[in-house]
């Protein structure tokens, strides 16, 4: 085994070791919504101090790699889509503390049915879920079950799109539970975010494993070029 390939192991370690703590992050954040559990809130806000020390030390080991071994081909792609995966999940954990932090600004419990209606608790499983399945997917080189996260993304928008008119309707039937519904709403805008985040992932791990750039396809697939002498027109859905 090369020295590079030495730095190249520990670095997958030390993100693996990122990925389930960000993806404990969520579990526990989910608990604690439903069971209004503030002792659990707090220790997932103390947690995303951990999630920042992770990606500092992985930027900057990353950076090492790139001056000390100027990496090509497969161990380029791994060291590029480390950087930028170990981005995201600090993103990610930045919104769960920020959920938690919701919880922590709740005066009483949650109404259960209130969770329901919102599809909040739906809401959270579907981002912990994508998560978790991105971080087996990039440690079996799954590339066909990363390729689900995208379909379960626009599951989360499709909640978010609904929720102000199901927290309007909760507030009416719930009048006592007024503050709780703005504050689920900003929980689900939080966590439709993180399904963003787990997309940049996801593409991350394509892009490691088949060399294949899914960003920004959809936007080029759907370019068309009209020309003539003097004219060219790009336009965009």
């Amino acid at each position: 085994m090369t020295h590079l390939d030495t730095e190249i192991a520990l670095l997958k370690k030390d993100l693996l070791e990122m990925w389930h703590l960000v993806v404990n992050q969520l579990d526990q954040g989910q608990e604690a919504l439903i069971n209004f559990d503030r002792d659990l809130a707090m220790q997932v806000v103390e947690n995303e101090k951990r999630v920042n020390f992770f990606e500092l030390k992985i930027d900057r080991d990353c950076e090492d790699i790139f001056a000390l071994f100027q990496p090509v081909a497969t161990d380029l792609r791994f060291t590029l889509s480390t950087m930028r995966i170990a981005n995201n999940l600090e993103r990610i954990g930045d919104i769960a503390a920020s959920v938690a932090n919701f919880v922590l600004d709740a005066d009483k419990n949650f109404e259960r049915e209130m969770l329901e209606r919102t599809q909040i608790t739906t809401m959270y499983g579907i981002a912990k879920e994508m998560l978790a399945d991105t971080l087996e997917a990039f440690d079996s080189e799954d590339t066909r079950l990363v390729r689900t996260i995208f379909k379960r993304d626009k599951m989360l928008d499709a909640i978010d799109e609904e929720s102000l008119q199901k927290v309007a309707d909760c507030i009416a039937a719930f009048p006592d539970q007024i503050q709780n519904a703005l504050l689920i709403l900003s929980m689900i805008r939080k966590l439709e975010r993180i399904g963003d985040q787990t997309k940049n992932i996801a593409e991350d791990v394509v892009f490691y494993y088949e060399a294949k750039v899914l960003k920004h396809k959809k936007r080029k697939e759907n370019c068309g070029i009209l020309t003539n002498k003097k004219v060219v027109l790009c336009f965009y859905k």
